[in-house]
């Protein structure tokens, strides 16, 4: 049964506007990714921004101090609705030495940014360069050693501390409560204070009710030891190194370091890359930082001796009323004396805490303790405990108050950064750092694209040479593979250029024309079997499909695998890598199959006109 011919004419027409959709959707990818592309070719500029310049002759005198110095300014912006100044340099390398030298003239608020000099019409659409990584585009590497054994001998000295405190204020005689030692808290009593000794434990148990108790007898004497099991131990340690992640990355995020890399390396060490930075004191100064803050009410008898910032020492309670946990937001500011100060936000729980306390304390005082960890003459790490105000209170406080005694304004800001971000439970230690500057990125940039532009050079005589008319296509095909590859590596969040990347680009060169040349071949076959050319391209591209699509999907999967369980340049290699795969599957067959076609059309246009 013969179709009828306005049925033929509606397949024909379905035909014809699936193929018409097709297209228009390959030009529109095409278009995007050429959109995302373009911002690439705008460098970002490295400038020192200068805060808090008030007037424009102290504008002056910043470039005076800058010229004096050596440095040669190439731009510099005075802002006096923000109160800014803006300065870059014709050698952008000596931007961190500049900043430097500001500081010791005094300039409290210098730190050194990078500024986009992409087009206001490309920013309006959300593009961006793709970012570079240390290798390329400089900055700073750090890795940080995760101390959780000394984290668990604080809070067993914590317990130690309450213990003491608890049998003070119970009058609980005849136990004698030892310093930490072998991970555990011994409490000794004799034989007549043993009911003393059970009401402590009870007590302690209510505080914290995980700690593994055990009893046993030395001599006539009754000995209970408080500690942490195996098991316990280890679940403090992964909370610490998970919280020491957290607050690592919310410190970074209050530098304004939006794409840096924080991740876990082995069981105790945290892996930093912070690309673009080039002044890593700042950086390594608020990342380094173990500072928390809580507030003790004081206390006559017993108590926790804590000095002062003044050396004398005062009773505290060792139970704070509330901790860095509770203080959801911070800001630097001064006083009416125009002293440093840090004004504190806390959560609910945090506001009903410090209103019962003071409702209960009006008219005496509370203590600020300062505490952080650092290392002593010897290199052993240590926790310093420092009272730095003591006020009074006069009323009720609610969830807003401020802390003064700070000092400098540098410490002020340091620790409203800290606070917001989060403390650590753990001391850190950089254990290494190492610093990439741009000029020597810039040198693995250029060695790097001389590469690519090598391979590519011979890769585009080879097709031309042996492929002719078809080589053509293969050419414009790359071309649009690597502006696509560029496009959608700038598109994506989170992914950054190395210079293993750039391995991975002249990779995905050879990926590309492997396949254009396994569809070339198949189509020289069936031109050989006699047929036309339109049914040689059209056999040969859905010949080559299975082929190029298995060649391709075991590769991509290696390369998942890769980014799953690799860190640093192996990642970046394989980012590069499984997205040079899409594109190049997209540009070789579904790019070249229209563009083969279109070529083929136009020649038999010429032969006929």
């Amino acid at each position: 049964m013969r179709q009828q011919p306005h049925s033929q004419e509606r397949v024909k027409g379905a035909s014809a506007l699936s193929r018409q959709l097709r297209l228009f959707t390959v030009i529109s990818v095409i278009l995007v990714l050429f959109l995302s592309a373009l911002p690439n070719i705008y460098p970002d500029h490295a400038v020192v921004h200068v805060a808090s310049v008030h007037t424009h002759s102290d504008s002056v005198n910043i470039k005076t101090e800058l010229t004096e110095a050596g440095f040669t300014l190439a731009k510099a912006h005075y802002d006096a609705g923000e109160q800014r100044f803006d300065i870059r340099l014709t050698d952008p390398a000596r931007s961190a030495e500049a900043a430097r030298i500001l500081r010791e003239h005094g300039h409290e608020q210098v730190k050194v940014v990078s500024q986009s000099s992409t087009p206001q019409w490309l920013q309006s659409l959300g593009l961006a360069p793709m970012k570079l990584g240390l290798d390329l585009g400089g900055g700073v590497l750090f890795v940080l050693q995760v101390d959780t054994d000394q984290a668990l001998a604080t809070r067993l000295k914590s317990i130690a501390e309450e213990a003491n405190t608890l049998r003070v204020k119970a009058r609980l005689r005849g136990i004698k409560i030892h310093s930490p030692q072998n991970n555990e808290v011994r409490l000794v009593a004799a034989p007549t204070n043993q009911a003393h000794l059970q009401q402590l434990v009870d007590k302690l148990q209510g505080v914290y009710p995980k700690l593994d108790i055990s009893r046993a007898r030395q001599g006539s004497l009754e000995v209970v030891s408080l500690r942490y099991t195996e098991a316990q131990q280890q679940q403090l340690a992964q909370a610490d190194m998970t919280q020491a992640l957290a607050t690592l990355r919310s410190r970074i995020e209050e530098l304004g370091i939006t794409e840096a890399v924080v991740q876990r390396q082995g069981e105790r060490a945290i892996r930093i890359e912070l690309p673009g930075v080039q002044d890593p004191s700042e950086a390594k100064r608020i990342i380094g930082a173990t500072a928390q803050l809580s507030f003790h009410g004081l206390q006559e008898i017993g108590g926790k001796r804590v000095r002062t910032e003044q050396g004398h020492s005062i009773a505290i309670e060792s139970k704070a009323i509330f901790t860095g946990a509770d203080i959801t937001g911070t800001q630097a500011g001064r006083d009416e004396m125009g002293q440093p100060m840090v004004q504190l936000q806390l959560s609910s729980a945090g506001g009903d805490k410090i209103n019962r306390f003071s409702r209960a304390h009006i008219g005496q005082p509370m203590a600020t303790l300062y505490s952080e960890y650092v290392a002593d003459a010897q290199g052993e790490v240590r926790m310093r405990e420092q009272v730095i105000s003591v006020a009074t209170i006069n009323e009720a406080l609610g969830t807003r108050f401020s802390i003064t005694g700070l000092g400098t304004w540098q410490r002020a800001q340091d620790l409203a950064l800290v606070l917001r971000a989060g403390s650590l439970e753990a001391p850190i230690t950089i254990v290494k750092e190492q610093t990439m500057t741009p000029s020597l990125g810039k040198q693995n940039i250029e060695n790097g694209f001389n590469a690519l532009l090598l391979g590519l050079a011979l890769t585009l005589s080879f097709m031309l040479l042996w492929y002719r008319c078809l080589g053509v296509v293969a050419n414009l095909a790359l071309a649009i593979n690597l502006i696509a590859l560029v496009g959608l590596m700038s598109l994506l969040p989170g992914v950054v250029l190395t210079l293993p990347g750039i391995a991975g680009l002249v990779l995905t060169i050879g990926m590309a024309v492997d396949t254009n040349v396994i569809i070339f071949e198949r189509i020289k076959e069936e031109l050989r079997l006699g047929r036309t050319r339109l049914q040689a391209l059209k056999r040969g591209y859905q010949g080559a499909m299975s082929s190029i699509i298995d060649a391709n999907l075991t590769t991509f999967i290696s390369a998942l695998v890769l980014i799953g369980v690799g860190y640093g340049p192996v990642k970046g290699f394989a980012i590069t890598l499984a997205l040079g795969i899409l594109t190049s599957v997209f540009s070789g067959v579904l790019v070249s199959s229209y563009l083969s076609q279109w070529l083929f059309a136009a020649a038999k246009e010429v032969r006929h006109g």
